[in-house]
């Protein structure tokens, strides 16, 4: 089976001079291969391709993907947009009593499925051109444990309900109190106050919606979805912006739903998050905007790890030629002539909050790692080591330069990828940038997009890109892991490792993904305290500092044995209960 795939956003006729045409075998042949629309973009006839790839080497905009599949692929099409486009294979399973996690790539078709299994879209089994009935659908999946789950859904015997991904865009869509939102779904105020306090945003729901921070929102929008009495609950990335101990909580908050008569399904790109929460996980594989095939069930466990293999042993699939390694690194060995920078204690103070930093410092060479739970002063740290705020009380000296990258990216342009990134650096085009930061953070497809038109994982590589493309002593990066996949995630953090050996720099990362910070931090910075006061301790060896931080929050984790990711425990469990006695929380 061949496909065929053009991104009608990057070709251009105009410019290229139809190269595609001209180089085409089959069309020097006389066939009609491909041809172009009055808006001068190409479309190619599949049935006449030989996959040759000619055309999508020669593209100059890299529109155009040819892909060989396997022919038994063919009966399985569950859905396709239109002709040249996307196509997504086989089906997740919503099963009664679990929690079911997908696991995949940005663009592979996760949202594409959910959409489906929530009603949002019809699945047309391959049949673009048509209108695919609903009797056409059931019978489609007639047989299998999918079969039950359609009938009642076209048949509207279903309620859903549907946490979106996106939630920085709910103040855009709706304007005023968020207790004004709520009630729109559930007029009772006692069970709103009541799942929101339990949720931890009981104060929250007061403001307006454009005050409240990105986990307040991610938290809104849980709640939104948990107020509805539902028989099929979705949430999509719910860890989002929420830092590691509420992460747990949402997660025991969303395995509260489950009985016998409810389904529940989450896409999640943070593995510990997506383990301690689900009962089975499909992975979802292929090439991200070109296919996308859903795997058979797997328990949790075996589901991660074979999707950090890349090798779904039960259906003899490889769908990666190289598996997601979380190596551990010998502890860095400080020279005291490399210190870059040094504070001494100082406190910020706002109306509602003080922020009191114990002494620290930072050495070339260095990755430290600032991790704890929302709202303690993590990127007003950072802002006041950038210059932005400054200390009410103390100071800081320094003569080093500083690059920073903040939480929330705001770039509205009409500029394209690349020329924002000519105007940031001379470097841009040398082999050195390309090497360093274009290639490791995969911005060349972006290269022809404008700014404005970006999603949130590739504004996040772009702003990434700009904050190491900056002559800097030390680079801030907060939160750089938001709305990234796993295999983003383990890539950029490989690119930040390779960055600080190469450029001799130190990295200070703010991050709630503790695979992330696990795999980076030579150091950690912990940031504890009460509501409207918090401290810091740290910098300390990693796994002192987890184990300091953890031992507050009464979660423990340990390593799997065969991939040394790190996995919560089950509260209470054997092994949750062995690690506390022992005091090893980390």
């Amino acid at each position: 089976m061949r496909i065929a795939v053009i991104d009608k956003k990057k070709c251009n006729s105009v410019s290229c001079g139809k190269v595609c045409y001209k180089y085409c075998p089959p069309v020097r042949g006389g066939k009609e291969t491909i041809i172009f629309d009055k808006q001068g973009k190409a479309t190619i006839n599949e049935s006449l391709c030989i996959g040759c790839g000619i055309c999508a080497k020669k593209c100059p905009f890299e529109a155009i993907t040819i892909v060989n599949l396997p022919e038994e692929l063919n009966e399985g099409i569950i859905h396709q947009y239109c002709k040249n486009s996307f196509r997504l294979f086989k089906f997740p399973i919503p099963k009664k009593g679990k929690v079911v996690g997908i696991l995949g790539q940005n663009g592979i078709g996760k949202t594409t499925a959910i959409n489906i299994l929530s009603g949002n879209l019809r699945p047309n089994l391959g049949n673009y051109e048509k209108k695919i009935e609903d009797k056409e659908v059931i019978n489609f999946f007639k047989g299998t444990e999918a079969h039950e789950y359609f009938k009642n859904l076209l048949n509207n015997k279903v309620k859903i309900s549907y946490k979106p991904q996106y939630v920085d865009l709910i103040p855009k869509q709706f304007h005023g109190k968020t207790m004004d939102l709520l009630k729109k779904i559930e007029n009772n105020n006692d069970l709103i106050l009541k799942k929101a306090k339990e949720l931890g945003i009981e104060n929250a729901i007061r403001r307006d919606l454009k005050e409240l921070s990105g986990g307040e929102l991610q938290r809104v929008a849980i709640l939104a979805s948990l107020l509805k009495e539902a028989d099929i609950y979705f949430f999509d990335e719910p860890a989002s912006y929420l830092d590691i101990s509420q992460r747990i909580k949402i997660a025991k908050i969303i395995r509260s739903l489950i009985d016998d008569n409810k389904y529940v399904v989450v896409v999640e790109h943070d593995l510990m998050m997506l383990d301690y929460l689900t009962d089975l996980i499909h992975i979802n594989y292929g090439k991200p905007g070109v296919f996308g095939v859903v795997s058979q069930p797997l328990n949790s466990r075996d589901g991660i790890n074979a999707y950090i293999k890349g090798y779904i042993t039960g259906e003899n699939v490889r769908f990666r030629d190289y598996e997601l390694k979380f190596e551990k690194y010998a502890s860095l060995k400080i020279d005291e002539n490399l210190k870059l920078l040094e504070w001494n204690d100082f406190e910020k103070k706002f109306a509602n909050f003080v922020l009191n930093v114990k002494k620290g410092e930072i050495y070339q060479k260095e990755i430290v790692g600032v991790l704890g739970p929302n709202a303690t002063g993590k990127t007003t740290f950072a802002r006041i080591l950038a210059g932005e705020l400054k200390p009410t009380k103390g100071k800081i000296d320094s003569k080093i330069k500083i690059s920073y990258k903040p939480q929330y990216i705001t770039i509205e342009s009409e500029e394209t990828v690349m020329e924002y990134l000519q105007k940031l650096t001379k470097k841009f085009g040398t082999e050195k940038y390309e090497l360093e930061i274009i290639n490791p953070l995969m911005l060349r497809n972006l290269f022809n997009k404008k700014l404005k038109n970006l999603s949130g994982g590739e504004l996040q590589r772009v702003a990434i890109a700009e904050c190491l493309s900056k002559e800097a002593d030390i680079y801030l990066l907060d939160e750089p892991s938001a709305h990234l996949d796993v295999e983003q995630r383990i890539r950029i953090a490989k690119t930040i490792r390779n960055f600080v050996k190469k450029r001799e720099c130190a990295v200070l990362i703010i991050d709630h993904d503790l695979m992330v910070l696990d795999y980076l931090s030579d150091r950690v910075i912990v940031f504890y305290g009460l509501q409207g006061k918090s401290e810091t301790k740290g910098p300390l060896e990693t796994k002192e500092g987890m184990n300091f931080l953890f031992k507050n929050l009464e979660i423990t984790f340990r390593r799997d044995s065969t991939t040394n990711r790190p996995r919560a425990n089950k509260p209470g469990s054997v092994k949750d209960r062995e690690q506390k006695k022992k005091g090893e929380f980390y």
